[in-house]
């Protein structure tokens, strides 16, 4: 396997030896637009490295049809982190939303790095720890915050201050922003055309942009 297709920064500081077993046991897995991504079942054997591409992770009660998406998969992300720790099933599904590609590692390899690597291990509890407060967060704001201030947040927690632009969520579907923040399609159009109208947010071909930062920041820090 060549290197330079799973380049990512996470290995830019592991030892030679890990570069080795990604040469040995690593594959390269692609995923198609719209198309399921790791299943449980593969979870349970491998572990996996995001190198491009958006798939998100969501879980879905087939009585309600309601959805909820827990994170948004991206260059530099894991999956599984649960079942890594664990080894037991985790009931999550995948799906893409663009194609995607993905470095496949027997997840049994990565717990020996965990165990043999001190330097892995530490990158592996930061990205963790990031994970867990990501998930307290999101259940926080769906218990206490209303809609509007979830929106908002999102916009917020998206933004790239270094390009100046939103990542990630400014061109998904209506009904996928609402996934995120626990609402369905036509609040999100409400709380868009709301924002639009103060001159806060921009819609241009479908795609979002945020116009005003610090008012944004405002509005949430006085809730």
């Amino acid at each position: 396997m060549n290197s330079s297709e799973y380049n990512i920064e996470l290995f830019s500081a592991v030892p030679s030896y890990i570069i080795d077993d990604i040469n040995r046991y690593g594959k390269i897995v692609k995923f198609y637009k719209n198309m399921p991504a790791m299943s449980s079942d593969d979870t349970l054997k491998y572990f996996y490295f995001v190198i491009e591409g958006r798939i998100k992770v969501f879980q879905f009660n087939f009585e309600t049809s309601k959805e909820q998406t827990i994170k948004i998969l991206s260059r530099g992300d894991m999956f599984d982190v649960i079942v890594l720790m664990d080894d037991q099933p985790h009931d999550v599904i995948t799906h893409t939303y663009e194609d995607s590609k993905v470095l496949q590692v027997p997840i049994d390899v990565v717990r020996e790095w965990i165990d043999k690597n001190s330097e892995f291990r530490k990158l592996m509890f930061r990205y963790i720890a990031a994970e867990m407060r990501s998930l307290e967060e999101l259940a926080t704001d769906l218990s206490l915050l209303d809609t509007s201030t979830r929106f908002i947040k999102l916009l917020l927690k998206h933004f790239d201050k270094n390009r100046a632009k939103l990542k990630l969520i400014h061109d998904l579907p209506h009904e996928e922003i609402a996934s995120l923040i626990g609402t369905v399609r036509h609040v999100v159009n409400r709380h868009i055309q709301e924002l639009k109208k103060e001159g806060t947010l921009h819609v241009e071909r479908k795609k979002l942009k945020l116009q005003d930062i610090s008012r944004l920041i405002d509005r949430v820090q006085l809730k």
